[in-house]
């Protein structure tokens, strides 16, 4: 009888792990960028609907999100389109900010710019990155 309480004890145990594992991952897939200075949910598809958000965990209380940024200090945009495996379909500068616009087999989402798939942009002037998907909404 002890024995088949210490079985279920540890079956028990061993599940409780396991959703906590689970549940932790599922947290940090819910947005396509780490922690960064501020973070930006986009509701609508205009920077009219832009929620401006101190953690990326905060798209778990939000609904019809249709895209995220996010800024971080210093030049990142090397960095970025590794960790995304993204291929830079073009690029733009102005005012001192060169803006990548990239696709992403990570990435769902994608708006059409042209005849190109754009699901990853990446605006840096050397000081600062922002990063966005399937675009940057607003301004930088």
């Amino acid at each position: 009888m002890r024995g088949a309480f210490l079985t279920i004890k540890a079956f028990f145990i061993t599940a409780v792990a396991i959703c906590c594992v689970l549940f932790v991952y599922a947290l940090s897939s819910f947005s396509a960028f780490e922690k960064g200075e501020r973070h930006e949910f986009y509701k609508g598809t205009s920077s009219d609907e832009i929620v401006l958000a101190r953690s990326p965990y905060q798209k778990l209380f939000l609904s019809n999100v249709r895209g995220e940024s996010v800024r971080y200090t210093g030049d990142r945009a090397k960095e970025l389109i590794s960790r995304f495996g993204a291929e830079i379909l073009f690029t733009e500068e102005a005012a001192g900010v060169v803006n990548y616009y990239c696709y992403s087999p990570a990435l769902k989402n994608a708006v059409l710019i042209g005849d190109r798939s754009i699901n990853l942009h990446i605006a840096c002037n050397g000081e600062e990155t922002a990063a966005g998907t399937p675009i940057i909404f607003g301004g930088f």
